[in-house]
C-alpha cells in the first residue's frame, strides 16, 4: 500500500481553513465524502483510475494548538498500489495536492514537512 505525509503550518484561523480546503480538494478533481471541523476525507473520482490505484486524501486538522493566526494540520495520502516505482500514481498525486496547498492564495505558508 502506497502511502505519503506531509504536515504544514499555515496562517489561517481555524474556522475558515476547512472550507477552504473542501473546495481545494473538490477543483483537484476529488470527492470530497466526508468532513468535520478538524477532518475531511476524499477520494479519487470512480472511474478515473483503476480501483487500486484510487487515492484516498486525509485532512487533519490539529484544534488543539490552533491559534487567530496559525493553524497546523496533516495530510495522509493513500492507496492499495505497491509502491513497486518512485513515481507512482499515489506519489503523482501527492505531489499535486502538496503543491496545491502551498500555493494557495487563501493563506499563507509558514512550514511544510513531508514525512
Amino acid at each position: 500500500m502506497a502511502r505519503y505525509t506531509c504536515s504544514f503550518i499555515l496562517s489561517i484561523d481555524i474556522n475558515h481553513l476547512q472550507p477552504l480546503l473542501v473546495e481545494m480538494l473538490q477543483d483537484c478533481n476529488l470527492d470530497v465524502q466526508y468532513y468535520t471541523l478538524d477532518y475531511i476525507m476524499a477520494r479519487e473520482i470512480v472511474g478515473t483510475v483503476a480501483y487500486s490505484k484510487m487515492v484516498t486524501v486525509e485532512v487533519l486538522i490539529d484544534k488543539s494548538t490552533a491559534t487567530e493566526t496559525e493553524t497546523r494540520m496533516s495530510i495522509v495520502i493513500k492507496n492499495q498500489e505497491l509502491p513497486l516505482q518512485v513515481d507512482n500514481h499515489c506519489r503523482q498525486v501527492f505531489e499535486y495536492i502538496k503543491q496545491a496547498i502551498e500555493d494557495n492564495r487563501n493563506w499563507h505558508l509558514i512550514q511544510s514537512l513531508a514525512g
